[in-house]
């Protein structure tokens, strides 16, 4: 969590702790009224990385994107060239590929 709120900054909303054996974080995704939502705990283990299983986030342009690249370290080659083109990815503490993709989402 702290990957997405310190290093890319989304803003928290809120958090709980202990809900059923669960804990949570809110986050912000500015622009948009939505957000993102993280949890731990239960009897499941965690999901394993896989170079397919990514976050996109749309950022709308490569001003917006290159400014938030700054603030986490070097890019990684996205495993679906599509995004090499679109965006840049990085790498998550947890290991999973996170899109920051120059572009606004349109639905199309």
């Amino acid at each position: 969590m702290l990957f997405y709120r310190d290093r890319l900054g989304l803003p928290e909303l809120g958090r709980f702790e202990k809900h059923a054996g669960y804990d949570g974080v809110f986050l912000d995704l500015p622009g948009t009224g939505a957000h993102l939502e993280f949890t731990t705990g239960g009897r499941h283990a965690a999901p394993e990385p896989h170079p397919e299983t990514l976050l996109v986030l749309y950022l709308g342009d490569w001003d917006t994107v290159r400014a938030a690249a700054k603030r986490l370290g070097a890019p990684i080659e996205p495993a679906n060239p599509y995004w090499a083109d679109h965006g840049l990815t990085f790498t998550d503490p947890d290991g999973f590929p996170v899109v920051l993709a120059a572009r606004a989402w349109s639905g199309d």
